[in-house]
C-alpha cells in the first residue's frame, strides 16, 4: 500500500507567531514529505512489508530505511496533530487527572516534560506515554525511535530534531519548547489517553 503524505491539520501560518507558516512550509512540505517519498520507494524493494499499516511497520522496529523513513512518517503525523492553533494552556478532562495523579500538578508534569525535551543531546523527540497498565511517563527517543517499539501508546510529542525550530529560534531550544507549550493540543492527548 502506498501510504500518502497528510494535509497538516490546519494552515501554514496558524500556528504563527509561536511556530512560522515558513517552518511549516519547510518541516511539513519538505522533510515529512521527503519521509513518505522514501517509504514508498523503499517498500518497491519489499514486496512483504507492503501491505502492512504504518503502525506495523513502526513496530517491527529494527533499523532500516523502512523503519527510519515509516517512523518519521509516523512521528511526524503525531506530531502535527500534538499541536493546535487553539491549544495551550493547562489540560482540562481526563488527561488533566492522569497528569496530576502522576506528577502531582500541571507544574511539575510541564517541567519534567520541558526537562526531557530540553536536555535530549541530539535529534529526536520528546514523549507523552501511556504503559500497558495506564501509567504515564515522559520519555525521548533518538532519531527516528519511536515509542510503539516499545510497546507504549503515545499521548503527545515534541520534535525536538533542528529543523523544528531553527528557521525561527536558531539554535534556543528552550525558547522553541515555551512556544510548543503555547500550542499542545490537549483534545487530541484526551484521544490518546
Amino acid at each position: 500500500m502506498a501510504h500518502t503524505h497528510p494535509e497538516l491539520p490546519y494552515s501554514n501560518d496558524a500556528l504563527a507567531p509561536h511556530i512560522s507558516a515558513e517552518t511549516l512550509d519547510y518541516h511539513h512540505g519538505k522533510h515529512h514529505a521527503g519521509y513518505v517519498n522514501k517509504l514508498n520507494a523503499a517498500l518497491e524493494t519489499k514486496p512483504d512489508l507492503a501491505a502492512l499499516s504504518l503502525e506495523d511497520l513502526v513496530k517491527r522496529g529494527a533499523s532500516s530505511g523502512v523503519f527510519n523513513n515509516a517512523a518519521q512518517h509516523f512521528n511526524h503525523s503525531f506530531y502535527w496533530n500534538s499541536l493546535s492553533p487553539s491549544g495551550g494552556g493547562a489540560p482540562t478532562g481526563a488527561i488533566a487527572d492522569a497528569i496530576n495523579s502522576t506528577w502531582g500538578s500541571f507544574d511539575a508534569f510541564k517541567e519534567a516534560f520541558t526537562s526531557e525535551a530540553g536536555t535530549h543531546f541530539g535529534s529526536g523527540w520528546a514523549w507523552l506515554v501511556k504503559d500497558a497498565s495506564g501509567n504515564l511517563s515522559v520519555t525521548s527517543t533518538h532519531d527516528a525511535g519511536c515509542p510503539l517499539t516499545d510497546g507504549l501508546t503515545p499521548i503527545l510529542t515534541c520534535d525536538v530534531w533542528e529543523h523544528a525550530y531553527y528557521i525561527d529560534y536558531r539554535n534556543a531550544r528552550p525558547s522553541y519548547l515555551a512556544a510548543w507549550w503555547e500550542l499542545v493540543n490537549w483534545d487530541f492527548a484526551n484521544a490518546n489517553l
